[in-house]
């Protein structure tokens, strides 16, 4: 569903944010198709944040990683409308997410697998004009016999390890691909690529280590694109940005750079509704174990999400929800398909069957989240379940 609904009482609140309209309009979107709760996702705002990544690493060119479903905000709608914003690399993780997406990205995008092909994909990938990332020179042997069966080239790009120790050739592999003739005549490079493991934190040494190998190895691969920056790399300087950067969770809103003001606007706003209120004596016992018992008189609140819709089981009586900037402990442990809170913070009847609490948004960021379930915003946002209603807006 679109957020621009022909209601004007609804536009209204989804442009001005006023709570009793958003709220009823929220509950009754997700009641109309018996969801867990409302997924807002708003995609101008994360047409916005690609904007400004642009404008950052500019005159570099910039990708987006839309692997994992876009992080869990749905790869085709997310992938149309950063196209329409001039985006044209696309980055996933697996073939299989490349076969899903290719058929809703015009041809002109290209569309790279950072894990690059197993065996037996690479009939398929050429198929679909998917490009694979070159990790291990038997992904190149593969790709490159692929191309001779085929009597064409075929586009690859080349990932190198610059001390993350995760994917890509080392710098010995390097030369033996340089000196594979079979390579050199089957398989065109259109990116030489690696990955920082430390930018989201500017002052670690690690990323200038990485930067000096990404340069020396680029060097023997003169004229061929070059691309370093995730979504911190992005914000280190100019130095990592070369050719192509391709940041991920901060498309997405997430904070690129730990310990700063994030410089993103939020995409995501996740909204829980209220199946039961009641309210409890001192010593009443809550949830699975037991583990949350009352002090005093308590007025309570069961919501209709769990840790089967991405709510972390680690929120348990450490994390909160919010309702109109009102904390909301969680109280107990949360179960796979509700959570308690504490609503006492409430006046009586603040609550009732329907009312929809923040999980994320305006009260709450995906990084206070994170930092609640002891995790990052990256676990939070791809771990959302599919039973959500999803609204874009």
């Amino acid at each position: 569903m679109r957020g621009n609904a022909d209601d004007p009482a609804v536009n209204f609140a989804l442009q001005n944010g006023a709570d009793d309209a958003m709220n009823d309009y929220r509950a009754k979107t997700m009641l109309a198709d018996g969801g867990c709760g409302v997924l807002t996702i708003d995609l101008g705002a994360l047409a916005r944040n690609y904007r400004k990544l642009k404008e950052t690493a500019a005159p570099a060119a910039v990708a987006a990683v839309v692997k994992a479903d876009a992080y869990g905000l749905g790869a085709g709608l997310v992938s149309e409308r950063l196209y329409a914003e001039g985006c044209r690399h696309f980055f996933v993780a697996h073939f299989v997410e490349a076969v899903r997406l290719r058929p809703t990205l015009p041809v002109e995008a290209t569309l790279l697998v950072l894990n690059g092909l197993m065996p037996g994909e690479e009939e398929h990938a050429a198929d679909l004009g998917v490009t694979p990332v070159i990790n291990c020179l038997e992904q190149a042997a593969a790709w490159a016999t692929e191309a001779k069966v085929r009597g064409t080239r075929l586009k690859a790009a080349i990932q190198i390890d610059t001390g993350m120790s995760r994917l890509g050739l080392s710098e010995a592999d390097v030369a033996s691909l340089r000196a594979d003739s079979l390579f050199a005549e089957a398989v065109e490079p259109i990116l030489l690529m690696s990955h920082l493991a430390c930018a989201d934190t500017p002052a670690a040494p690690a990323s200038a280590g990485q930067l000096a190998v990404m340069q020396r190895v680029a060097a023997h691969f003169p004229g061929l694109p070059v691309s370093l920056a995730n979504s911190g790399g992005v914000f280190l300087g100019g130095a990592f940005h070369f050719a192509l950067a391709r940041p991920g969770i901060a498309v997405y809103g997430g904070a690129p750079v730990s310990d700063v003001a994030n410089p993103m606007e939020p995409v995501v706003r996740i909204d829980i509704p209220v199946i039961q209120a009641r309210t409890v004596p001192a010593g009443t016992a809550v949830g699975y174990g037991g583990t949350f018992v009352t002090t005093g008189e308590t007025r309570l609140a069961t919501l209709s999400g769990g840790y089967a819709d991405g709510i972390p089981r680690h929120l348990s009586s450490s994390g909160a929800l919010y309702y109109q900037g009102v904390r909301l402990p969680i109280a107990g442990r949360v179960s796979m398909d509700s959570l308690t809170v504490d609503a006492s913070a409430l006046p009586e009847g603040g609550l009732r069957l329907g009312t929809m609490v923040e999980f994320v948004g305006p009260s709450q960021s995906l990084e206070q989240v994170a930092a609640d379930a002891g995790t990052i915003s990256y676990e939070i946002l791809t771990r959302l379940g599919r039973r959500y209603r999803r609204v874009y807006i």
